[in-house]
């Protein structure tokens, strides 16, 4: 089993708990303050601007561990754009930041309830993964697939730009109660 350090307590923190949980993985939840990290894999399940914060408490701790970024960069103030730059992304700016670590993307095209409920209406709730280290990729599928939900490799890590894309379209489609949070994208084959 995988041991994995989801650092925030939110739902998604808690979704994303509970579904590698259900593989029999060991979860440790951690605060915005530099505790021990435990885990092979690690979720930064924090707001975007947080990143920074997270990453300058716990940085030298994440070399050598899968650091799965789960954030979509929204512009907070208008709520109408992304904060990176158009050929990049969140999880991007987080890899050259953690050169020690194998940076993955994952979870931000999902709401908490359809990780916690495992569907998106009648399908199965599909966690889509990009990174450049196959064997990261490969463990975070394989904690989250033990768990109840589908994983699908998106591809490299330049595909996080895609999915934040996805993610924020899907948040502002909930924001403005077009869908609910209890629904979403779902892929099925």
């Amino acid at each position: 089993m995988t041991s994995v350090s989801i650092i925030g307590n939110g739902n998604m923190a808690k979704a994303i708990g509970g579904v590698v949980a259900d593989d029999g993985s060991t979860v440790e939840y951690l605060g915005r303050t530099g505790s021990a990290v435990n885990g092979d894999i690690v979720v930064l399940a924090v707001p975007y601007p947080e990143v920074d914060n997270v990453i300058a408490q716990y940085g030298d701790a994440l070399a050598g561990k899968t650091v799965v970024d789960i954030t979509n960069p929204l512009d907070f103030a208008t709520f109408d754009g992304l904060v990176v730059p158009a050929d990049g992304s969140a999880a991007a700016v987080i890899a050259a930041k953690l050169p020690g670590s194998k940076v993955v993307k994952a979870f931000n095209t999902t709401f908490a309830a359809t990780l916690a409920s495992k569907k998106v209406g009648d399908v199965q709730t599909t966690v889509l993964i990009a990174g450049d280290d196959d064997a990261a990729k490969a463990e975070l599928a394989a904690a989250i697939t033990a768990g109840g939900v589908k994983a699908v490799d998106a591809g490299s890590l330049k595909r996080a730009r895609e999915l934040e894309a996805l993610g924020f379209l899907q948040l502002t489609l909930a924001v403005g109660e077009q869908i609910a949070w209890t629904g979403g994208f779902a892929l099925q084959a």
